[in-house]
């Protein structure tokens, strides 16, 4: 069962949230990164990817890097930009896109959980791509990336969440991205014992998004446990920062895929390959998928309907996903892709991007764009309690949780 937990939570003091809060630190390129942090100062993105304080061509993964990000994590409490709560609470974030919201539990999770199980996941990590969020909690001795986990909706659960959202929010902005930002914080006994002990009869939680944060705030709990030998399971390093939203609240949007080249092969060729295994017929011009099974391709030539035959669809939750089939029969046998997380032929672009970004990529740098159907949350689901992976960059989750709004200190 859930272990969900609440928190002494560092958090921006009134006034601070609309300039602290920032987009996750892996959206940007280092490039990006640099422009956006010199935006403000107050920005948490100049935390969360410290590099931006040195010169471009400084080594980004330096000791002195992430002790820069420490020294001004202190610095900011220290002029009362972030306060601390004297005592352990939960906290709600919503977040409201396009007329819809989505409102998150802000709690800790625990590490045993993920080990065991309890909190599945759906992708594979690279070492690589922790190392980095490793440093980062460790020499900050906190977690400053939220965790997003999904639930299958409960009752006691939803009941709470709406009566705190009609109190006083701590913060309440709109990002310049046109994204309404709330918070509310949860501190009455009644209110916390009955949020933990919903989520203790809550067998399983998911991954949303953020794995290799995950498993980076794992990694620096383990290690912590073997500097403790004599460590309880009590202490702050047991946890991870996480905000838990209900499954019916949630949207994944599509994760598109462009190539750069056809693999040698002509526009007609290539045509002809694709249809061996889909149903090929020209749209009127630039069209999303109606439904699961169905893709659309971009080529110089115009846009095409894409649909998978039969025999070459699966009801194996993995191989049955619509990035799944056009990975196995087009992707890899067609144009020669063969590791899609590797290979510097393909690249990912997320639908909230739309249509008229896959046609630029076209006419600029590459050869072809393939419009999917989003995974849906069940699919996910499905994958995960199989104890199967998907493959690389098959769900988008819109909107983007803010940094910098909730930091959980892993040594009080």
């Amino acid at each position: 069962m859930a272990q969900i937990r609440p928190f002494q939570c560092v958090r921006p003091a009134a006034g601070y949230a609309s300039r602290v809060a920032a987009l996750p630190y892996d959206v940007y390129s280092r490039e990006e990164a640099y422009k956006q942090a010199a935006k403000d100062r107050l920005s948490f993105l100049n935390i969360d990817r410290p590099e931006t304080q040195f010169a471009p061509d400084h080594d980004m993964y330096a000791p002195e890097v992430y002790e820069k990000a420490r020294d001004m994590l202190r610095e900011y409490t220290e002029q009362k930009i972030f306060v601390q709560d004297d005592s352990d609470c939960y906290y709600l974030y919503e977040l409201t896109m396009d007329g819809r919201s989505q409102t998150g539990l802000v709690a800790c999770a625990s590490l045993d959980d993920y080990v065991g199980q309890v909190i599945r996941r759906h992708e594979n990590t690279r070492p690589e791509k922790e190392a980095d969020r490793i440093r980062h909690v460790d020499v900050c001795s906190a977690q400053t990336g939220p965790i997003f986990l999904a639930y299958r909706k409960n009752r006691q659960i939803h009941e709470i969440t709406e009566r705190i959202r009609q109190q006083q929010p701590l913060f309440d902005f709109t990002s310049e991205d046109g994204i309404r930002h709330r918070g509310w914080q949860i501190a009455g006994g009644a209110d916390i014992r009955d949020i933990r002990g919903a989520f203790a009869g809550i067998d399983r939680l998911y991954i949303a998004d953020g794995h290799h944060r995950a498993a980076s705030a794992v990694r620096v709990g383990l290690k912590r446990r073997a500097e403790h030998p004599g460590y309880t399971g009590e202490e702050e390093f047991n946890y991870f920062l996480s905000i838990l939203f209900p499954d019916d609240e949630l949207k994944i949007m599509d994760y598109n895929r462009v190539v750069r080249d056809l693999n040698g092969l002509s526009e007609p060729e290539f045509l002809k390959r694709v249809g061996e295994k889909f149903l090929t017929e020209p749209c009127g011009g630039a069209a999303r998928p109606e439904k699961k099974g169905c893709i659309t391709m971009c080529l110089k030539s115009g846009w095409y309907h894409l649909t998978a035959r039969k025999e070459f669809c699966s009801e194996d939750p993995v191989e049955g996903l619509d990035v799944s089939i056009l990975q196995r029969e087009l992707l890899g046998p067609v144009l020669g892709i063969r590791d899609p997380g590797t290979d510097p032929r393909i690249g990912f672009v997320g639908g909230i991007r739309g249509l008229a970004e896959l046609e630029r990529r076209v006419q600029s740098d590459c050869a072809a764009a393939f419009a999917m159907y989003p995974t849906s949350i069940g699919e996910l689901f499905a994958v995960a309690d199989a104890g199967l992976l998907m493959p690389p960059k098959s769900t988008w989750f819109e909107p983007k949780l803010r940094s910098g709004l909730f930091i959980h200190r892993i040594e009080r």
